[in-house]
């Protein structure tokens, strides 16, 4: 008996190593999002269940970063497959400014979708007396964490409006939560965030302190050069006690990738994220800014061949 058990366990053992799957290597599918206020992180996690349910072999997982750059330098090295990641910022890494962030040209990114608008969203506290870009000379204001999207746009916007950091009273490098926390407790005067809207760290503060939208005029973003940036408007009614439309600066988003990554899981990807956008916009309602037919519109950098296999499938792209 105890020599047939074994030579049945022998038997067992074999088909399993002789199974198609024996030896597969789970394929990782790490997303890169940024700070759990924002928008980037809920999006990535709800990416993130979507791919473990429906792309076979996969192990998904979701990090918390500083964002953009962040983002997109770990991509270059294939410490993620997929990231969100600012249009401005994207540009920037294919071309390898080293003031933004970029040592030399992040050569291994490939675009996966153009996705829903960022909107410059300067908020202060009604008790600082801020109503406008000028206003924020010698106050304290915080533009996002060092070198992240968001603080490369905060540059951007103050060079249009002929403001600086040195014409603030003190900077603060601070992601979203943080920002929103030392303006409750009076010890910042505005924030500069950019993100999609209805960011939950503005929804909270909004809730707390009465709070004050600054407009970032027209006129401002044209002279701002470049083509990633757009003047939008964040609808009154957005955020509690907003009451008036506000003028402001967009930038798209980009769902990035990189050449390691294999065709087929980079199409499976992009499929599953235009299939399922009503269980996106359940994670954040961002995700309704996100249109199929505007997702390979004006991107910075070559698109991933599995992703261009998908547009090519639904007429996107001819």
């Amino acid at each position: 008996m105890r020599l047939a058990k074994r030579l049945g366990l022998l038997a067992a053992a074999a088909i399993l190593a002789n199974s198609p799957n024996a030896h597969a290597n789970p394929t990782p599918i790490n997303i890169l999002t940024g700070g759990t206020s924002g928008v980037y992180y809920p999006l990535g996690m709800s990416l993130s269940e979507l791919y473990s349910e429906n792309i076979p072999d996969s192990t998904t997982s979701v990090r918390a970063t500083k964002a953009s750059v962040e983002n997109l330098n770990l991509l270059q090295i294939a410490r993620g497959q997929l990231a969100f990641a600012l249009g401005d910022s994207v540009a920037d890494a294919w071309k390898g400014d080293e003031e933004a962030g970029f040592r030399a040209p992040r050569d291994r990114l490939r675009a996966i979708a153009g996705i829903y608008p960022n909107y410059i969203q300067i908020v202060a506290s009604q008790a600082s007396g801020i109503t406008s870009l000028e206003d924020l000379r010698g106050k304290r204001i915080s533009v996002g964490a060092p070198r992240s999207g968001t603080e490369l746009n905060a540059r951007a916007i103050f060079k249009a409006a002929g403001l600086s950091y040195s014409d603030m009273g003190h900077i603060e490098f601070k992601p979203y939560a943080e920002s929103v926390e030392l303006i409750e407790k009076g010890q910042l005067d505005a924030t500069l965030q950019s993100a999609g809207l209805g960011m939950a760290a503005i929804r909270d503060l909004a809730e707390r302190v009465p709070i004050t939208f600054v407009t970032i005029p027209q006129q401002v973003v044209s002279r701002i050069g470049s083509s990633a940036y757009q003047s939008g408007t964040i609808p009154a009614g957005t955020y509690k006690g907003q009451t008036r439309d506000v003028t402001t600066a967009t930038i798209t988003n980009v769902l990035v990738s990189q050449t390691s990554v294999s065709d087929a899981v980079a199409y499976q990807m992009t499929k599953l994220l235009f299939e399922n956008l009503d269980r996106l916009a359940e994670a954040h309602p961002a995700a309704k800014g996100i249109k199929l037919e505007q997702a390979t519109n004006g991107l910075p950098i070559p698109l991933h061949p599995g992703a261009e296999r998908f547009y090519r499938e639904v007429g996107v792209l001819k």
